[in-house]
């Protein structure tokens, strides 16, 4: 057993080390996502009053995850981590079977929308969190470290800044890394589309009829004669059938009329500018986005308004903004996926997102000037160019800081 030991040890460090960095770090890609699924728990829970807490809570459990899951793999501060990763699992494990059990949301969030798996898939991957964190709390005191308390607590503190700037740069910025239906590139009508053969929906069906003051249930197959009365019917989703990952996406105009196949056909340039809530939509720069209708205009694309607003609240927009462009409805939890920003912009030619922007990332009028289409494949291509070399100077940088301070330690020891 003293030979297993430092094995099994390692596995399962590594095990919950890469689980929560994964999971922390594709939550902070999207802040509002993580924010978007506490406001789905509490209000399947009845607390709709902590709604107010969710943006803080989402941030909060992004830098717990990301930063125990660092203390894990590296080994740091390891008999503190230790104990929060038990302490963590110990809550999440009987909660998850809860939630598996009662399905008040059929998605966990616990991997953001990077890989969404079944409640019940989250639970026994739970389970297996919580062997792992057992077995590394249990022998904690055997695990060995040659970094002083400092450097530990220096590294453990920088991972723990690291994950906070990239959640802030998240929330107020256009995603880095967009694992949503609605990522730039994507042929709008073919995640739409249902391929052949695909699997339905199942349902179960029974029925309530009554005869004589005394009322039955009946399967389909076997129902009752006309001397019964009906009385009620139920229908149970037995088994859930493929779903497109784009199902809700529609516009429709101020008048009633469905504008969302003529959007999706059209080979022009289609503006919409993406506002779920008109009360909270952010005015600041209502200037320039007036200036980029106007433009748009004359150009002959269409520039759109997408919003789930009321009325009044439309009514009210337009008396404060005096927009130059059409107001349409979309489904609300639709808009919040398309783009977190309120309002936040993006572009279709060809059924095809070609742009996608936040409020605070949307370019100067200068941008879509001249080949559009040209411009947003560099501008994406830039993004993603700048966002991995970051990525790979800061993995370089943390990887050089573990060696330099391992050789220093050992090199002290021999």
């Amino acid at each position: 057993m003293n030979r297993l030991k430092p094995t099994l040890l390692l596995i399962c460090r590594i095990v919950i080390g890469v689980t929560f960095i994964y999971s922390g770090f594709v939550k902070a890609v999207d802040p509002l996502g993580s924010t978007y699924k506490f406001i789905d728990y509490f209000n399947a829970f009845g607390m709709g009053w902590a709604n107010g807490l969710a943006f803080g809570l989402s941030i909060l459990q992004d830098v717990i995850e990301f930063t125990l899951g660092v203390m894990m793999l590296f080994n740091l501060q390891i008999k503190l981590g230790s104990v929060l990763v038990l302490a963590f699992m110990v809550f999440y494990t009987p909660l998850t079977l809860y939630i598996a059990i009662t399905n008040p949301v059929h998605d966990c969030g616990c991997f953001g929308d990077a890989l969404v798996i079944t409640n019940w898939q989250t639970f026994f991957k739970n389970v297996v969190l919580l062997a792992a964190a057992i077995v590394v709390f249990w022998w904690r005191k055997d695990i060995k470290n040659r970094l002083t308390i400092n450097e530990q607590w220096a590294l453990t503190g920088a991972s723990a800044i690291a994950i906070l700037i990239f959640c802030g740069y998240s929330y107020k910025h256009t995603q880095v890394l967009d694992f949503r239906p609605y990522n730039v590139g994507t042929s709008i009508p073919e995640k739409m589309s249902r391929p052949e053969g695909a699997p339905a929906d199942v349902w179960e069906s029974t029925f309530v009829y009554e005869k004589d003051g005394k009322q039955e249930t009946f399967q389909i197959s076997n129902l009752p004669d006309s001397t019964w009365t009906f009385v009620d019917a139920k229908h149970t989703l037995v088994k859930k059938g493929y779903e497109p990952p784009i199902h809700d996406f529609s516009i429709v105009n101020p008048d009633g009329e469905d504008l969302t196949a003529e959007v999706l056909a059209s080979d022009n340039y289609n503006f919409l500018l993406i506002a779920y809530n008109l009360d909270k939509s952010d005015l600041s720069r209502n200037d320039s986005i007036n200036r980029l209708a106007d433009f748009c205009l004359a150009q002959g694309y269409t520039f759109r308004m997408l919003t789930a607003s009321t009325d009044e609240a439309i009514e009210s927009f337009r008396e404060v903004a005096e927009p130059p462009y059409e107001i349409c409805i979309c489904d609300e939890t639709t808009l919040k996926t398309i783009v977190r920003s309120n309002p936040g912009l993006m572009v279709v030619k060809d059924g095809v997102i070609i742009g996608k922007w936040n409020l605070k990332d949307i370019p100067p009028l200068k941008f879509f000037e001249g080949n559009l289409l040209a411009k947003c494949i560099d501008y994406q291509i830039e993004k993603q160019r700048t966002f991995y070399t970051w990525l790979l100077i800061l993995l370089l940088a943390f990887i050089a800081s573990i060696y330099l301070l391992a050789r220093k330690r050992f090199g002290n020891k021999n």
